[in-house]
């Protein structure tokens, strides 16, 4: 997310042979389904259900950026809504493994993992019940036909479990001095708002304007937008408690006009103290249980690393990344260029590009008909798009993705030859 800153202002055989071809091309389309998207979204929730504004004292967005970073809210529940419609290429449902990855149960992971199951919140409508009590506490409840999926965070202990298929994933949160400050649950409503306060600059506006009625609770418009061309973010809502200072409503519209990208947030909230019981869990009889070290996905550390940040008291926030930084998380040797809104994450795959037509065969054709053919002086490559993040994909295995234009990467790419 960047950097904000505030002012006032067919046959059997040809069946298989398709989707051979596409679990082939699925490692080409990462780049779009995931770098981004997911990261954009899962932790998008905010609010819903305005109704009536609300006559509240006047305050600037200085003065509700500083609320929104003063707030101390250790306990909540309530019910989240979130729909997210990021324009994603239609796949023929490839997309949904792409999101579920190796962890799905077919490629002998667990359905109760919660690195496969949370990233079904970038895409569709989903219902979610969220509760918290501090740093050690915590539950998210994912709300499906006759079923449901829930992470509880309780202590040392983080559990993942699947009612429809009745499996269980346990791992442990991190036990480290540093662990309040950088651990999150996977979906709360300040999460996002957070980011807005990580780093500032002049590439963004921030407004208040006007107020609302979010779950019942009154509560500022705060509206940010980029000042640079170029970028697919029109303009991001947060709606903020005006008691607690808590973000309570975060909305997303594309540059490109029409329906909101993101629209997630509290339906219900209580800030009262949730109930022991809550955060209590114990695998039902008969379950599938699978360990985070038995299941190859890292230390014990990692399965509950993302719990409890936004909930220690006083923690420190981390400047974002700035121009030209090595990121140095996730993909080896990603960068950033370009500044704000504008920024653009780039690196090699030391791959030869993608498949592309005639000389790709089907897959090639297949590829064509996802993306884009591009030319400019770093030569050809396809551009992936959806409503919110592009990728470039060069010929020769370079790669380029941003909250930005199909024209801002080719430039981009250009620029680096």
């Amino acid at each position: 997310m960047a950097p904000y800153a505030s002012d006032d202002s067919t046959t059997a055989g040809e069946v298989d042979e398709q989707r051979s071809g596409r679990r082939k091309a699925a490692r080409y389309v990462v780049p779009v389904t995931v770098i981004g998207v997911a990261a954009a979204t899962i932790g998008l929730v905010p609010a819903l259900a305005d109704s009536g504004d609300p006559d509240l004292p006047k305050i600037t967005a200085q003065q509700l950026i500083e609320k929104i970073a003063k707030s101390d809210v250790q306990q909540l529940s309530g019910t989240v809504k979130i729909s997210t419609d990021l324009g994603l290429p239609d796949l023929g449902g490839l997309e949904s493994s792409l999101m579920s990855g190796a962890a799905s149960p077919d490629q002998g992971g667990s359905s109760a993992d919660p690195t496969a199951k949370l990233t079904e919140l970038a895409s569709g409508t989903h219902t979610l019940r969220v509760a918290a009590d501090g740093p050690d506490k915590q539950k998210l409840s994912l709300l499906e036909n006759a079923a449901e999926y829930s992470i509880v965070h309780n202590g040392k202990d983080v559990w993942g479990y699947d009612s429809k298929s009745n499996e269980v994933y346990h791992g442990t949160a991190s036990d480290s001095p540093e662990r309040g400050k950088d651990q999150q649950p996977p979906a709360t409503p300040k999460d996002f708002a957070e980011e807005a306060l990580k780093a500032t600059d002049d590439t963004t506006s921030v407004a208040v304007d006007g107020t609302a009625q979010v779950a019942g609770r009154d509560a500022y418009k705060l509206v940010i937008k980029p000042k640079q061309s170029g970028s697919t973010v029109g303009a991001i809502t947060v709606a903020v408690d005006a008691k607690t200072g808590m973000p309570l409503k975060f909305t997303l519209t594309p540059a490109s006009g029409g329906a909101a990208v993101v629209d997630a947030g509290f339906t219900q909230v209580s800030f009262a103290k949730p109930a022991a019981s809550t955060f209590d869990f114990t695998p039902p009889k008969g379950a599938k249980v699978t360990e985070e070290k038995d299941a190859g996905k890292g230390s014990d550390k990692d399965f509950g690393k993302d719990f409890g940040k936004g909930f220690e008291k006083g923690g420190p926030r981390e400047h974002a990344p700035k121009a030209g930084e090595d990121l140095g998380k996730g993909l080896d040797g990603m960068k950033t260029i370009g500044e704000g809104w504008n920024s653009i994450a780039t690196f090699d795959t030391g791959g030869e590009g993608m498949p592309s037509g005639e000389a790709g065969g089907d897959l090639g054709g297949f590829m064509d008909s996802l993306g884009d053919k591009v030319h400019g002086k770093f030569g050809s490559g396809t551009v992936f798009s959806t409503r919110l993040v592009n990728a470039l994909i060069t010929d020769d295995g370079k790669v380029y993705v941003g909250l930005v234009t199909k024209d801002a990467l080719v430039k981009a790419a250009d620029a680096g030859k």
